[in-house]
């Protein structure tokens, strides 16, 4: 387990994404309309407006709130703080709390992938670069399977590969509108 992932400019918001697990798909849930940095950030200014990052304790909590206190910690506050709830709750309901069993109680890639699939607001793009950070960062082996070809938050280990991912990142994703715009 790596001691921090390069995502924010926040040593200590890219330290909980590495330790904390539901920070980690926090982060991914909220990775969505906001700059990478911002959506990493999100879980550390939950936790020192909530107190903890605990699911249970999120899935009980009105979020919206401290989701809306300036700095809002996403542009779409509301729709934001219920993903993360529903998120928290998901976790709460199907994996007893632990969102390390995301990963850890999945035997192959299809399950990996129907895991990450069920969790709200995890699309094939963010389910690609989660499995791409757990399979180069967290040695997790059934992520293998979901590494996708082209560049993803996986293959970001520094500030400096930080900025080329999402130089890269903008290029794949007008091509995958095309692609898909196409069809």
């Amino acid at each position: 387990m790596p001691d921090r992932l390069h995502f924010t400019d926040s040593d200590d918001a890219n330290e909980l994404i590495a330790s904390e697990p539901i920070a980690l798909l926090i982060g991914f849930a909220l990775d969505q309309q906001v700059t990478v940095q911002k959506a990493f950030m999100g879980p550390l200014v939950i936790r020192e407006r909530l107190g903890t990052l605990d699911p249970a304790a999120l899935a009980a909590a009105d979020l919206e709130p401290l989701f809306r206190e300036r700095p809002a910690v996403h542009r779409y506050p509301g729709s934001m703080a219920r993903r993360v709830r529903e998120l928290a709750e998901y976790i709460c309901d199907t994996y007893d709390g632990d969102a390390a069993r995301v990963w850890k109680d999945a035997a192959d890639g299809a399950q990996l992938r129907a895991n990450l699939e069920a969790l709200p607001g995890f699309g094939e793009m963010k389910v690609k670069s989660l499995g791409a950070v757990l399979a180069k960062h967290f040695g997790v082996a059934a992520a293998q399977d979901l590494v996708p070809p082209h560049p993803t938050l996986g293959d970001v280990d520094s500030a400096q590969a930080l900025a080329d991912y999402q130089a890269k990142k903008k290029i794949h994703k007008a091509e995958w509108s095309r692609v898909r715009a196409a069809r």
